[in-house]
């Protein structure tokens, strides 16, 4: 199976890379955009029983590793 997990940043926190991307964008021609907000994506290939049991396996991942709880989301998406 496949779990694709995105990370993002929390509502709140400031994101530096967001506002930059934002800026060039705007200097590029491009109007209209507003906020920009960056993340991650990661793409994992699970071998696990079930789908439930790959999200609970990615879920702790994300918890212990991939995603800084304190000041980021993540969602997981699972694909057979």
């Amino acid at each position: 199976m496949k779990a694709i997990v995105h990370v993002t940043l929390k509502n709140g926190v400031l994101d530096p890379q967001g506002k930059a991307i934002e800026h060039a964008l705007g200097s590029l021609g491009f109007k209209g955009v507003g906020e920009v907000r960056q993340g991650k994506v990661i793409e994992l290939e699970i071998n696990a029983a079930d789908r439930a049991g790959a999200r609970e396996q990615v879920e702790q991942m994300c918890q212990r590793l991939l995603a800084n709880t304190v000041i980021e989301n993540f969602t997981i998406d699972i694909e057979e």
